[in-house]
């Protein structure tokens, strides 16, 4: 755990540095506090039973979340305060988004994508679907509770587990030689979340 608790306060100091503030020292040791008694609470151990939504990164997020949101910044900032601090990874990310998108079976690819993730959510309960149907040239689902945003929720932040649901956006976006995403709407800040995953003829 403490392992863990140092790599995401270099992330957070990567964060805070963005945002101008001083003390940087001072303010990620008061995020390791913080991170370090949310890891310890009874509300962890009620969420840390679904493997495929990695827990701790959630609740690393949420100290994050809630750390510079005592500092009067926007949920629009602070959603982009904390996506800088994980630049290098994103950046890995699209590289790989960048070489799928290459593919002549990148919608494929997609497809196993959220047939794989479907499953793993079914099989641990972490998401609930109204419907998840499966064409060979559509996926479109509907999700109505999701633990990612019950997690945020539970610490008062529910509309910035955006952060979480922009993720899909983030990936369709580089995926536009054959993909085609339509988001309806996510539970960040509405009753369900509604996607359409199309193929591009």
């Amino acid at each position: 755990m403490d392992r863990k608790i140092k790599a995401y306060k270099k992330i957070y100091r990567k964060a805070i540095e963005k945002t101008g503030l001083n003390n940087v020292d001072d303010r990620v040791e008061a995020y390791a506090v913080r991170l370090s008694k949310m890891y310890a609470s009874d509300d962890f151990r009620k969420h840390n039973v679904y493997p495929s939504t990695n827990t701790l990164h959630v609740y690393a997020v949420i100290a994050m979340c809630l750390e510079l949101k005592q500092f009067g910044f926007s949920d629009t900032d602070i959603m982009d305060y904390i996506n800088a601090g994980f630049e290098a990874r994103r950046t890995f990310f699209n590289v790989i988004i960048a070489i799928i998108n290459a593919l002549p079976n990148s919608f494929d690819i997609a497809r196993k994508w959220n047939i794989g993730d479907h499953e793993k959510r079914m099989t641990d309960g972490s998401i609930t679907y109204d419907y998840f149907n499966v064409t060979r040239d559509k996926v479109e689902y509907r999700i109505s509770k999701c633990m990612y945003v019950e997690m945020f929720e539970t610490y008062g932040i529910r509309p910035l587990c955006k952060i979480f649901c922009n993720t899909d956006t983030r990936a369709y976006s580089g995926l536009t030689r054959h993909v085609e995403f339509i988001r309806h709407s996510d539970l960040s800040d509405g009753p369900a979340c509604h996607d359409e995953v199309i193929r591009k003829c």
